[in-house]
């Protein structure tokens, strides 16, 4: 004789009865049920919604609300001409890529060049915005500069 599956049980004491309400006051739940006397909370239907205070104006209306919630902030990475001039060579062509992987610009920024310091290369700059001084002093080179929409 093995173990039979029809004759398995949980062991005693590990399954608790389930509450039976309103069984009568032997059951030591009857007559009221567990509700007490009268009121909101005793009548069918269970009671008010989760933050209803019986009328009085709700703590979450009550609360003064301030502010706003923006969408997620436009990020702008600086780049100098400096910068151009010690990463790229003469006739280069700058991208918002190629500035990514040299680690310049993050994921999601959009890149502005300033005109700080002095460009002596050739360069073809991709970029998302530019400075007037510092595509003057691209141009001046013969360097050219395009601007992304995006």
């Amino acid at each position: 004789m093995g173990i039979e599956l029809s004759r398995l049980k949980p062991p005693r004491g590990s399954r608790e009865k389930r509450k039976r309400v309103g069984r009568g006051p032997g059951s030591g739940m009857g007559t009221y049920s567990t509700r007490g006397i009268k009121g909101q909370n005793a009548r069918s239907g269970r009671g008010p919604r989760l933050g209803f205070e019986g009328g009085q104006t709700p703590l979450t209306k009550r609360i003064p609300k301030r502010g706003f919630s923006k969408r997620e902030e436009e990020k702008i990475a600086i780049v100098n001409l400096v910068t151009l001039s010690k990463i790229f060579k003469e006739g280069d062509e700058v991208t918002i890529d190629k500035l990514r992987e040299e680690g310049l610009v993050g994921k999601r920024e959009k890149v502005k060049i300033l005109g700080k310091g002095e460009i002596d290369k050739k360069l073809i700059v991709h970029t998302n915005m530019i400075s007037k001084s510092a595509k003057e002093k691209i141009e001046k080179l013969g360097g050219k500069v395009i601007i992304n929409g995006s």
